[in-house]
């Protein structure tokens, strides 16, 4: 049976680390990047190189250096984004916006360029994506803008490359550092759903990135199924 092959932005926590860690269980050859080192993975196989998404060509050399070689992807991850702040429109500084469009759809389509240019073939792409790239909720402004784009960014890779096949996946509530942060602001009657989140946060409605990671998995023959280039929420299908 063929050894699966893997690659996933943003491994060193959350659902990426998860993801990389049920792979690596499964046997595939996974191959991983994020700023932060994750030793253990690294110890159980993970192929690794820190790179910071946000910092343009250094990053691209990191990330050409990584995957070089590699001729045949079966699945890739664009897992890695940023949250940046909760706050109302009209105080977020566009440098701040635009660091989280960096992030969030920029550097995604600097890393699909570089797959389908060093690679023969690539069968799967999933773009973690998010709830609030529909919802519009107060506050959550430059995610909500970059996901939303991060979905129409998808839409136009699978109308360009048949042969791929692209879903923009929105994971659910997964127990994360960006969590962690959403659970500790203080309550405000204009952030809505911050009171949502801190009600799930240490119950089955926001599980570990392990958890989310293996339903993930799971779904992935079903994704298949469907066009192209379409947003999925987890909690629909």
């Amino acid at each position: 049976m063929k050894q699966e092959t893997v690659f996933i932005t943003g491994v060193s926590s959350g659902l990426g680390y998860g993801l990389a860690e049920a792979y690596l269980d499964r046997g595939s050859r996974v191959y991983g990047c994020s700023r932060r080192v994750p030793g253990d993975l690294v110890e159980k196989g993970l192929v690794f190189r820190s790179a910071d998404l946000a910092s343009g060509e250094d990053c691209l050399n990191e990330i050409r250096a990584l995957l070089g070689g590699v001729q045949s992807w079966d699945v890739i991850y664009l897992n890695a984004g940023r949250l940046g702040e909760i706050r109302d429109m009209k105080d977020s500084p566009i440098e701040d916006l635009k660091e989280t469009m960096e992030l969030n759809v920029w550097a995604n389509k600097q890393i699909l360029d570089l797959l389908f240019e060093e690679a023969s073939f690539v069968s799967q792409v999933i773009a973690i994506s998010s709830g609030a790239s529909l919802s519009g909720s107060r506050g959550w402004n430059g995610y909500s803008l970059s996901k939303a784009a991060l979905n129409m960014l998808m839409k136009l890779y699978a109308g360009e490359r048949p042969q791929t096949h692209f879903t923009a996946l929105a994971p659910g509530l997964v127990d994360s550092g960006m969590q962690d942060y959403l659970t500790n602001l203080p309550a405000d009657d204009r952030f809505a759903p911050l009171e949502i989140l801190k009600a799930a946060k240490g119950t089955d409605k926001m599980p570990d990135g392990r958890t989310c990671a293996e339903k993930i998995i799971q779904l992935l023959p079903l994704l298949r199924e469907e066009v192209s280039g379409e947003y999925r929420d987890i909690r629909k299908i």
